[in-house]
């Protein structure tokens, strides 16, 4: 079974963002010291209190810089908030420092809410150009730029390997024409899941790149020695979930959040809300995680799957990490 781990530098509730990000380092060499782990991905979003991965490329570097084996990368970068001259430039600057370990996951929304689009300087019609922009990416970091005269330097040449992120059937047929790996962000967004990776697979054509369809799957897990100790870290996670939905609505943007208020939302549209993106979510001790992972590959039908790890705290991620490092390994 392929693991890779999906990180969004989680900053919990009163956290200072720098010790967040320290949690983040460290997790990362516990996944690169158990060299079980694929890939570690990082997402960008904005206006998020909850989450310290914005800056995806800084991230990377920083990260990249403190482990040793496993491949990082981005899950996605959203291209329409970019140029892809400087995407380009950033992944191949970090392609020219980190060598052969670093991926490109390219995404089509803006990360983040309708106001903030507009303070990214980001127009909504920017999402249409998603294909041509993903050409255009590839063109500089191939050995043929796609626009006369304009060249990545770092980039040009270094390949980078780009994957399509998605959640609807849109990235599924552009990543199967354009023959590249397909990531699901099944995670958050579980409807389609089954559909697109069907349309990705029957539409594939060969590349450059791969030669054969690759689909990750990306999914929750909380694991725990025990089922009763993770039955409990999925009900805090549900709780953050519900937190962060909440924020979003104007009225309790700036509310008090505390317990008793986020138990009366769990009735509410935004607890149905967090429940349902939380579909796929597999939490338990040892054999139960086992069983769930195998299940979920199977439904998925995918090559490898992607750990959002969705325990609170360091230590009770910590665990996540090994005792997957175990499933995987048995």
């Amino acid at each position: 079974m392929r693991l890779s781990l999906l990180d969004l530098a989680m900053v919990r509730s009163g956290q200072p963002i720098g010790e967040a990000l320290a949690d983040t380092v460290h997790l990362a060499q516990v996944a690169d010291e158990l060299g079980t782990f694929e890939r570690l991905w990082f997402a960008e979003h904005h206006n998020m209190r909850s989450i310290g991965s914005s800056a995806t490329a800084v991230l990377i570097a920083h990260v990249a810089a403190r482990t040793e084996r496993i491949r990082v990368g981005s899950g996605g970068v959203m291209l329409p908030n970019h140029a892809p001259l400087t995407v380009a430039e950033a992944f191949g600057t970090l392609a020219e420092l980190h060598g052969d370990r670093i991926d490109l996951g390219l995404g089509r929304a803006p990360g983040t809410d309708q106001v903030t689009m507009r303070a990214l300087r980001r127009n909504p019609a920017d999402a249409d150009r998603f294909p041509q922009d993903v050409l255009e990416l590839q063109g500089y970091l191939s050995d043929q730029t796609r626009i006369e005269g304009i060249h990545a330097y770092p980039g040009e040449g270094t390949r980078v390997p780009i994957y399509i992120l998605g959640s609807s059937l849109f990235g599924a047929q552009l990543a199967a024409q354009l023959g590249l790996p397909y990531a699901f962000a099944s995670h958050f967004a579980p409807d389609h899941l089954q559909a697109a990776v069907r349309a990705y697979r029957d539409g594939f054509r060969p590349s450059e790149q791969l030669a054969e369809p690759y689909v990750i799957a990306a999914l929750n897990v909380i694991a725990a020695d025990t089922d009763e100790e993770a039955d409990a870290l999925r009900r805090q996670a549900l709780s953050s979930r519900v937190r962060s939905l909440a924020r979003r609505v104007p009225q309790l943007a700036h509310a008090d959040l505390d317990d008793d208020i986020v138990a009366e939302l769990m009735d509410t549209p935004v607890g149905q809300q967090a429940r349902h993106m939380a579909t796929y979510t597999v939490h338990g001790a040892r054999e139960r995680v086992a069983e769930g992972l195998a299940d979920f590959q199977r439904l998925a039908d995918a090559d490898e799957l992607m750990v959002a790890n969705a325990a609170s705290g360091r230590d009770a991620r910590e665990r996540t990490l090994h005792l997957l490092a175990d499933i995987a390994s048995a």
